[in-house]
C-alpha cells in the first residue's frame, strides 16, 4: 500500500491508502469518481488519459494516466477534465472545440483538450509568429491519437482559441 495525497483541480486530496499497482486513471474514476479522463489504449500511446500535471516552476505538461501509477503523481498538483470550466462558464478553449465540433465521438477529447490548454500557457508566457502557429499546434497535437480521425477538427479549434486573443498568444499578436 502507498499513502497518496495531491491536489486535482485545486482540491486537495489525501492522504488516502491506494494499492501499490492503482493506475493514475483507475484512482480518478474509481476513488474520486472523476470519469472524464479516460482510459484509451492502456498502452500510453493514444493519450486519452493525459491530465495535466503542474510544475512548482509555474509550468505545465500532461501525463498519460493509464498505465502509470498512482503513487507517482503523489505530491504533486494536476488538472483533469472536470477542471476546465470554472463557475459554470467554459474556457475560451472549450468553446472553440464546441464551436468546432472538435470532438466526433469524444473519448479522446479530454486528451486533446489538456494538450490544448498546455500550448495556451506555453503561448502566453512564450509566444511564437503567426507564422509558425500551425507548425507549434501540430507539434504539441503530435501523439493524441483520434480514432474518429477528428484531427483537423482539433488543430482549428485549438487555433481558433489562440486567434482568439492574438495579443495574448501570439508575437505578432496585432497581424
Amino acid at each position: 500500500m502507498t499513502t497518496l495525497a495531491l491536489t486535482i483541480n485545486g482540491r486537495a486530496y489525501g492522504p488516502i491508502e491506494v494499492r501499490d499497482d492503482l493506475t493514475m486513471n483507475d484512482f480518478l474514476r474509481e476513488y474520486l469518481g472523476m470519469t472524464g479522463t479516460k482510459y484509451g489504449c492502456g498502452a500510453a500511446q493514444c493519450l486519452s488519459c493525459a491530465v495535466i500535471v503542474d510544475r512548482p516552476d509555474g509550468t505545465s505538461h500532461t501525463n498519460p494516466t493509464c498505465i502509470v501509477p498512482a503513487s507517482s503523481f503523489n505530491g504533486k498538483t494536476i488538472r483533469t477534465i472536470e477542471g476546465h470550466a470554472k463557475n459554470g462558464e467554459l474556457t475560451i478553449l472549450q468553446k472553440t472545440f464546441i464551436e468546432h465540433f472538435a470532438f466526433q465521438c469524444g473519448y479522446c477529447t479530454p486528451g486533446f483538450l489538456n494538450e490544448g490548454q498546455v500550448l495556451l500557457e506555453r503561448l502566453e508566457k512564450t509566444p511564437v509568429a503567426h507564422a509558425d502557429l500551425d507548425t507549434t499546434i501540430g507539434e504539441a497535437l503530435d501523439g493524441h491519437l483520434c480514432r474518429c480521425t477528428g484531427y483537423v477538427k482539433y488543430h482549428e479549434a485549438v487555433r481558433a482559441a489562440v486567434l482568439a486573443e492574438p495579443t495574448r498568444f501570439l508575437k505578432d499578436g496585432a497581424q
